[in-house]
């Protein structure tokens, strides 16, 4: 339920982010990345100080090593797949970005959740 709750305002803030940039003249390409990691950066604060809070220690280093793997891992996944989603959607299908980005978005939830639960965010035992 916490990551859900993370979630749902990550894609807020993702959405938002697309609608302003998009609105200002931004390629709806380059606004998705930018959305993309603005809710990823959010994300991963939340999952941090929220979600995953027992499983985190505090220090800096394995916080900055946590962030590395989260965009390695949910923050690619999240960006490859809304690019080419959007691609897909918008540039071909010529769907709205808005309605494209709520599509891609819900298609790479689940793949991001087992990714950060099974590796960004593993339980100390799983470290050793």
């Amino acid at each position: 339920m916490k990551f859900n709750l993370v979630g749902g305002v990550g894609i807020a803030v993702q959405l938002l982010m697309l609608w302003l940039l998009t609105t200002c003249g931004v390629s709806y390409l380059l606004a998705t990345a930018l959305a993309v990691e603005s809710a990823v950066l959010h994300n991963f604060v939340w999952h941090e100080r929220f979600t995953w809070v027992d499983r985190c220690n505090g220090r800096v280093l394995q916080s900055v090593g946590r962030l590395l793997r989260f965009n390695l891992s949910t923050g690619a996944v999240s960006m490859v797949g809304n690019l080419l989603l959007m691609r897909l959607l918008v540039g071909h299908a010529h769907l709205r970005p808005i309605l494209a980005n709520m599509i891609a978005i819900s298609a790479c939830s689940i793949l991001n959740f087992i990714v950060s639960d099974r590796w960004v965010f593993r339980t100390a035992a799983a470290q050793s």
